[in-house]
């Protein structure tokens, strides 16, 4: 079942639109797969490329997917588990900054993201009809853990087609 408005920021809508289908965990896993063949037809010395002045390159934005990735599934941890203080937002630019991604081998980061996404789909499958319905609150706005799964997906097939359009 998709979210609905109003289980998320409308910010969100734009990745949220960008997948296709109703079973999120069967997205996600069937997603890791195109992820890894996308990211894996990068070799090595593309890795500190960017397309042009100002823009990540291929290892930042593979750590940008990263650091999103772990940031949304905090999220979703927290508030499957009832929590109800706010949690926070983050600035992506600077945590790409501060990631060193470009010191790292390419293979390295697509291999810990392709174990990330393995991760977090156990701990996604373990979550209930109920918990999945819950609502907590992230960066000042309201979200259910059902959204922020979506979110994922549609961020990460975001920031692919970046890639596939923009580095390739």
């Amino acid at each position: 079942m998709r979210p609905k408005p109003g289980d998320y920021n409308p910010y969100y809508e734009k990745y949220i639109n960008e997948i296709e289908g109703d079973n999120i965990l069967k997205i996600l896993n069937d997603q890791n797969k195109k992820t890894q063949e996308v990211l894996n037809s990068f070799p090595e010395h593309k890795g500190n490329y960017r397309y042009a002045d100002g823009k990540w390159t291929v290892k930042e934005v593979v750590g940008h997917l990263l650091d999103s990735e772990r940031v949304f599934a905090y999220r979703a941890l927290c508030i499957a588990r009832s929590e109800k203080k706010s949690l926070p937002g983050f600035e992506q630019d600077d945590y790409v900054i501060e990631g060193n991604f470009n010191s790292r081998e390419l293979f390295d980061l697509n291999y810990e993201f392709r174990l990330l996404r393995e991760s977090n789909l156990l701990l996604f499958r373990s979550f209930s009809e109920e918990m999945l319905n819950r609502r907590g609150t992230a960066n000042e706005s309201p979200v259910t853990v059902r959204a922020l799964l979506w979110i994922i997906a549609g961020h990460e097939k975001h920031h692919l087609n970046i890639l596939k359009e923009r580095y390739k």
